[in-house]
């Protein structure tokens, strides 16, 4: 599921675009909620949340990705979705969100532990003056990025980009779900970190799985305080 590739930085400065692509899209005003639900097939209490998150993935603004995790996969049932990449980013993420332990379904938003988000209304944008400028095209198999700070943003910063699926279907023939059918969508297919740098930056980067008919695809950006790790600004196109 996750392969890593080479991600140039190109220079500290906003990304020039010579030509307009036909796919782009700017950060605004306000901050986009970076929602991320750590799920699993083989777990009973996930397809709930799996709905809510299919739901709020819907919502214009939000940054909505569902990590598949594979411990659940000793119970019979193994998670095409699921890797251990995603289950090590759920452990490694309990330092900068205040989880006690592993868990599904687990919500996190914008970085901190949301254990009561199925009594609370869904996030759809976050309160505060965006510290950061983003762009992101899309331009051949690959996409251009530029991040600007504005006043305030921390010296370094640092992002990881994703690519999501929508509409998949998988009928669960054991384990804690057997005799489901179960949809996922904004399952993160693949997941890439962007080493800290200072000031401006431009960004290229492309996928290595290629779209799948019936499957639509959506790329995200999420610019992070490096110090602690804190989404201040996230942007998703659907091309």
């Amino acid at each position: 599921m996750k392969t890593t590739l080479p991600l140039l930085l190109l220079a500290a400065c906003p990304l020039a675009l010579a030509d307009t692509p036909a796919c782009q899209a700017r950060s605004g005003e306000r901050i986009a909620p970076v929602v991320e639900l750590y799920t699993s097939e083989g777990c009973s209490s996930c397809p709930p949340a799996d709905r809510w998150l299919s739901r709020l993935a819907r919502e214009p603004g939000v940054v909505a990705l569902a990590f598949h995790v594979n411990y659940w996969d000793s119970l019979g049932w193994r998670d095409r979705f699921a890797t251990p990449e995603f289950t090590r980013r759920q452990a490694e993420q309990r330092a900068v969100n205040g989880a006690p332990y592993n868990y599904t379904p687990q919500v996190v938003v914008q970085g901190i532990d949301s254990r009561d988000w199925h009594a609370r209304p869904a996030p759809t944008e976050i309160a505060g003056r965006p510290l950061v400028d983003i762009t992101l095209a899309a331009r051949g198999g690959g996409y251009d990025a530029s991040v600007m700070p504005r006043p305030g943003a921390p010296v370094r910063l640092a992002a990881w980009w994703a690519v999501t699926e929508d509409g998949h279907r998988s009928a669960v023939a054991a384990g804690e779900n057997r005799g489901e059918t179960l949809r996922h969508d904004a399952v993160v297919r693949e997941l890439h970190p962007v080493s800290a740098w200072r000031g401006a930056t431009s960004l290229q980067f492309a996928p290595a799985m290629p779209a799948q008919a019936g499957h639509p695809r959506a790329v995200s950006l999420v610019v992070t305080d490096a110090a602690t790790g804190r989404p201040l600004q996230a942007l998703r196109i659907g091309c």
